[in-house]
């Protein structure tokens, strides 16, 4: 096992898609914030050491208050501001982690339903490959349309899979595809992109259906129902 692992939550999007005033990873969901969920797992999670809580600048005060200070949150150290885009985000979080960081896991503060069990096999995987994501096979058939609508190809659903979050690196190596990609100037919404298109292979490790990203309306009402069942 490694010697830590520390934690970067990208929690600074507005969520325009829920149709909320209150941003999405502060709804309440059972009675508690949506942040809260992953923050316990990781609180819980023996290799974790430290937590780097990335938000959007307005609300850096009412996530220490209202979510780490009300709920008595150990590990997490900062809660610092976002950035324009997510990448932005999570790179801002990686500057704040010492450089005697073994492995980061980068997660979306608005998925809630991470198990002990699935962070536990995205550790053990990294530890051998220097990168893990989690990862689900695609239900439906996956076609690529052209600019008109007209479907180009369709894809082979086999092996195609819906990425999810944590995602596990070995932190040295995602630091400098980091740096390499704010050289460059390429962009992705996937930090696990940046691992392959700089450092190497990224392994995939079977992922859970229910560890959905609240994006709508109706996924809060699909993820309330999972934490009810």
């Amino acid at each position: 096992m490694a010697n830590n692992l520390r934690v970067v939550i990208a929690a600074a999007g507005t969520g325009s898609r829920m149709k909320s005033r209150i941003n999405k990873q502060y709804m309440l969901l059972n009675s508690r914030p949506i942040l809260s969920y992953s923050l316990d797992v990781f609180e819980k999670y023996e290799a974790v050491d430290e937590i780097v809580i990335v938000a959007h600048p307005r609300e850096i005060e009412y996530c220490e208050r209202e979510i780490v200070n009300k709920f008595g949150y150990r590990k997490v150290k900062k809660v610092i501001p976002g950035g324009k885009q997510r990448q932005d985000s999570v790179w801002a979080g990686l500057l704040q982690l010492n450089q005697d960081t073994d492995y980061v896991a980068v997660h979306d503060g608005a998925r809630p339903l991470l198990t002990l069990a699935l962070l536990d096999d995205l550790i053990k995987e990294a530890e051998e490959w220097g990168a893990a994501i989690p990862g689900v096979y695609v239900k439906d058939t996956l076609k690529m349309v052209d600019r008109d609508g007209f479907v180009g190809n369709t894809l082979d659903r086999s092996s195609t899979v819906f990425i999810q979050t944590p995602q596990v690196f070995r932190f040295k190596e995602i630091y400098q595809a980091y740096e390499m990609a704010l050289e460059e100037g390429f962009k992705s919404t996937d930090d696990a992109a940046l691992f392959e298109k700089y450092i190497g292979r990224v392994k995939v490790v079977p992922g859970n259906y229910n560890n959905l990203k609240i994006t709508t309306p109706e996924d809060l009402i699909i993820v309330e129902a999972l934490l009810n069942m």
